[in-house]
């Protein structure tokens, strides 16, 4: 998820169209008792209650241990990936556009699968804090307007060719959009929000929640029912109605993603972490 703080002005908004840590608050690898010879992937999550959800099952039915960290309770970020097979940010309900420590610390730290050419994904909040990393500007929508539900988004010829079978729905929870970064592909497009995916080299920026699982769906809106009545958001009975429709083809479309977004990696360097 990715909501903006409350700290709004006029030149913040964009011209769209239309814990000190505690001894337990450690840095935790999810193992799978299968394949130990690939690379962990870095997750980072917002919430202690947060989960990596369907991206996580994807890299780990790949053989990925996942190494996840918390920023936000003190978790620290490696200095190069060169122990990772690439790492991923997810969503939360703070903005890039905040000043907490660790809002800079993480867009701060992006610069390294930037730098090191290694595979980054940013969901919702991850792909705002890429794209404020390469310099463009993160802000609501002038009109206040609001995705949280499943809305149509439209692959260009770039993103088909990165994952030809891309969903006509995808599954937002965000009241922030960003600027297409400059020298970035646009991957996908939509109407509140015109940039929905893009590509730097390596990495890629998802305004939509691929990574939502039924579960995560229900308490989502049910913790986070008063975002309901934001204009445009959909109605809680609409997630789990279209749900039923569009979420066959974006799982799949996640799977394949993951699949090609992993393989930028060579496998001689993705085995390298039991040598």
């Amino acid at each position: 998820m990715s909501f903006q703080s409350n700290k709004i002005n006029a030149e913040t908004v964009l011209p769209f169209p239309g814990r000190a840590r505690t001894a337990a608050a450690k840095p935790s690898i999810a193992e799978p008792s299968t394949a130990k010879s690939l690379l962990p992937v870095l997750i980072i999550l917002h919430q202690e209650t947060s989960a990596p959800g369907r991206v996580g099952n994807a890299l780990r039915a790949l053989g990925h241990r996942l190494d996840i960290r918390r920023p936000r309770f003190g978790d620290s970020l490696p200095e190069t990936l060169d122990g990772h097979a690439g790492a991923v940010i997810f969503g939360g309900p703070m903005s890039a556009n905040d000043p907490d420590d660790f809002v800079r610390q993480e867009i701060d730290w992006i610069a390294v699968p930037l730098r090191e050419q290694r595979p980054f994904l940013g969901i919702c909040l991850g792909a705002q804090m890429l794209a404020m990393q390469l310099g463009a500007r993160v802000a609501p929508h002038p009109e206040g307007r609001a995705q949280i539900g499943y809305y149509p988004i439209r692959p260009t010829p770039a993103g088909l060719e990165i994952c030809p079978d891309w969903p006509d729905h995808v599954y937002h929870w965000h009241r922030e959009g960003f600027e297409l970064p400059s020298g970035a592909e646009l991957l996908a497009e939509g109407s509140d929000f015109p940039v929905e995916a893009f590509r730097l080299d390596h990495c890629f920026g998802l305004q939509f929640h691929p990574d939502v699982t039924y579960a995560m769906m229900h308490r989502w809106t049910t913790r986070g029912h008063a975002r309901l009545e934001l204009p445009g958001a959909r109605a809680r009975h609409h997630h789990f109605a279209d749900r039923a429709v569009h979420d066959a083809t974006e799982r799949a479309w996640l799977k394949q993603f993951i699949d090609g977004w992993l393989a930028r990696v060579p496998l001689s360097v993705m085995s390298e972490a039991a040598e």
